[in-house]
């Protein structure tokens, strides 16, 4: 069995093989925690492969993208990480963005499913969105409650063989100046940046406290290596 360093001294790899990794080595380690509530890293894990199946039953496949746009929530970054584990881009939209927007960058990023909250919801009001929407926060008025369309517990998502240069994520400009504009991310890019995160002080002791959002590039830069590398955020 590989271990995480071992992992890391690839020129790439997999960042949901990290966490894995982790769920094997240290399973009540803490990963997440959010105000009172928290996932430890075995907890995490099984649920993203929830997410991972889940997006593949309903045909998101490698290469397909999905949009979030919600308040940052545990849900929000286990729906995230899953996806990646399935090999399916993530764009996280800015919630407070006007209704239009958000409906044009949903288009825009070809999102197969809509992740939102009820703040979202109430906000779009009559703005139609195509794709099938999923609650994170179970209301109704966002769409399908998201713990009942995550997959029965132990089901195992299929290999995602994912390319070096495949989205990753895709991270929007704020659209002062114009039309907000797409700008992907690879995977190697994610890869390169938890490899060189690891040499500055980010492991297993570490806590790092996230105080933006999580649609943000600034938060995602140390949310991931944070992450990955085995401490808590």
């Amino acid at each position: 069995m590989p271990s995480v360093e071992m992992l890391l001294q690839q020129d790439f790899g997999s960042i949901p093989e990290l966490i894995h990794q982790h769920a094997q080595d240290r399973p009540q380690h803490l990963a997440l925690a959010y105000g009172s509530r928290t996932l430890t890293y075995s907890e995490l894990d099984a649920l993203m492969d929830r997410v991972a199946v889940a997006l593949q039953r309903d045909r998101v496949s490698v290469g397909d993208s999905i949009a979030i746009a919600a308040t940052t929530s545990l849900e929000y970054a286990v729906t995230f990480l899953g996806a990646v584990r399935a090999g399916v881009a993530v764009a996280p939209l800015a919630p407070s963005s006007t209704p239009d927007s958000l409906a044009a960058m949903i288009v825009d990023c070809s999102a197969k499913l809509v992740f939102l909250d009820a703040g979202v919801a109430k906000a779009l009001g009559s703005v139609e969105i195509a794709a099938p929407r999923i609650a994170l926060d179970g209301s109704e008025l966002a769409g399908n409650a998201w713990q009942s369309w995550l997959a029965e517990p132990g089901q195992k998502p299929k290999p995602a063989d994912v390319a070096p240069e495949g989205a990753f994520n895709i991270i929007y400009s704020s659209g002062t100046t114009g039309t907000p504009k797409g700008i992907v991310q690879p995977y190697k890019m994610r890869w390169a940046l938890v490899r060189r995160t690891g040499d500055v002080g980010y492991g297993p002791d570490c806590v790092t406290l996230v105080s933006t959002p999580l649609y943000s590039n600034t938060t995602l830069v140390s949310f991931f290596p944070a992450l990955t590398l085995g401490g808590s955020v």
